[in-house]
């Protein structure tokens, strides 16, 4: 079991990755709220997708050149890959609770626009939680310690886990 202070160290080096991540995330959210709002007449499934194809694209730059730059770079096709093909699972997340609303409970997008937006905030922290996770576990690998990490980082199925296994624990006093 880590210490208190194993675990406090741990959010310290955390926190900059959190807090750029959570920068990059607010402004494509609001960019995503702007777009499904300004797309909801041709429906909201469909401007919830269009809204999530241009912002995953524009997340992936700047995560890639602002939250992640000190990570190992691998081949751009697969970090895109894995980057839109996660955002798809929280796109999957986001409309699907937009279709929950609107299949499930009977929102209108005539009548019920900022029902959506609620239901639309509620799908994005969801996802959020889940593209955070998968960015930092699957796409952008941690650069190699000692050397061992580089192995490991060829099994893309367990790149990211590659960090907790490098991690010594602290001696306990």
């Amino acid at each position: 079991m880590p210490s208190a202070r194993a675990l406090t160290e741990h959010l310290r080096r955390l926190a900059p990755e959190v807090l750029a991540f959570g920068v990059i995330g607010a402004g494509n959210t609001l960019l995503y709220m702007v777009i499904t709002w300004v797309a909801l007449p041709i429906g909201a499934v469909k401007a919830s997708v269009i809204a999530t194809v241009v912002t995953t694209t524009l997340a992936y730059i700047a995560n890639r050149y602002w939250t992640y730059r000190n990570h190992s770079r691998t081949a751009l096709r697969r970090e895109y890959t894995l980057f839109f093909g996660f955002n798809l699972v929280g796109m999957v997340i986001q409309s699907g609770s937009i279709a929950i609303g609107k299949y499930g409970f009977g929102l209108t997008e005539a009548n019920d626009a900022h029902a959506f937006m609620a239901v639309t905030a509620a799908g994005i922290v969801v996802a959020t939680v889940f593209r955070f996770w998968a960015y930092r576990t699957f796409v952008f690998l941690k650069p190699p310690v000692d050397g061992h990490e580089a192995d490991l980082a060829e099994l893309d199925a367990v790149a990211g886990l590659a960090e907790l296994s490098a991690e010594d624990p602290q001696p306990s006093r």
